[in-house]
């Protein structure tokens, strides 16, 4: 027999949360690998166990052990990222306030995704949700209202 078991939890506040035993006696694969990931405080994440039988029964504590070790073991081996909601734009500048613009990103820590020197400068950033607004306004003062701003979609990200 073969079992895929499986257990979630989906959303920032664990909104979704799910398991399943797939055929292993009740609470037994599941349930045990949930707590893991709850214990574990992780969001948005999935995580499934493959138990083929090789012939060696291992009881309801067995299971247990098995699954829930097998859970632990993946978190440990995995690097675990926290994801932030951002907006990304596209900035349009002329070249009197290009210093400007990089001096207020690199005092946020905000990376040049790319940019292009044509006629104006282009450039491609990320912006932290929280931020947003407030770099906006920054970013109006500091070209005296010449810089374009163009939103093009709120995306997740890793902060790195």
């Amino acid at each position: 027999a073969t079992h895929n078991c499986s257990a979630f939890i989906i959303g920032r506040n664990a909104e979704i949360v799910r398991c399943s035993d797939d055929g292993e006696p009740s609470g037994t694969a599941g349930l045990p690998m949930l707590e893991v990931l709850l214990g574990a405080g992780v969001r948005n994440i999935v995580v499934v166990v493959t138990r083929y039988f090789g012939g060696t029964l291992l009881g309801t504590g067995g299971l247990v052990r098995a699954y829930s070790k097998a859970v632990k073991e993946g978190l440990a081996a995995n690097q675990i990222e926290t994801m932030i909601c951002g907006v990304e734009n596209q900035l349009t500048i002329d070249y009197v306030g290009v210093g400007k613009i990089q001096y207020l990103l690199g005092q946020r820590k905000i990376k040049i995704i790319d940019s292009t020197y044509a006629e104006n400068v282009k450039m491609n950033i990320v912006v932290p949700l929280f931020e947003y607004e407030k770099l906006v306004e920054d970013m109006i003062e500091a070209t005296n209202g010449t810089i374009q701003i163009d939103k093009k979609e709120t995306i997740f990200f890793i902060d790195k």
